[in-house]
């Protein structure tokens, strides 16, 4: 494990709302990256909100400061993996959240969620902060 992180939609979220436990942790990893996934979650989130313009601002300032990842064919090789093994065993997780499992196997990255479906992946290290 190179300590180097991946953030899952709900990191964000507690990251824009200030929590001193997620601030914390965040400025002791070696380097944090934020799947293009999770951007369009956010932008989802902001357009069904009460206050969509203030949350839209927020995404466009992080996003444009953020170490994103796409996917490419050797994510969607992982992707394809995952996906497989999950319903194999008969444990579904969301589809976002397999192309985030993806992009974190792929770039050996750590995956930092408060979504406990994410160990049901395999070759996958995840933290709750």
């Amino acid at each position: 494990m190179n300590g180097s992180v991946l953030l899952d939609t709900n990191i964000v979220i507690a990251l824009f709302a200030g929590e001193a436990a997620v601030l914390a942790r965040l400025a002791t990893a070696p380097e944090v990256f934020v799947p293009a996934i999770v951007i369009g979650e956010l932008y989802y989130g902001a357009l069904r909100s009460k206050k969509s313009e203030d949350n839209l601002a927020r995404i466009e300032e992080f996003a444009a400061s953020a170490a994103l990842i796409g996917c490419d064919a050797e994510t969607a090789r992982h992707y394809g993996a995952i996906k497989d093994h999950l319903r194999s065993r008969g444990r579904p997780i969301p589809e976002n959240d397999i192309w985030i499992a993806a992009g974190a196997r792929q770039h050996n990255l750590v995956v930092i969620s408060r979504d406990l479906h994410f160990k049901e992946v395999p070759e996958l290290a995840v933290e709750a902060w």
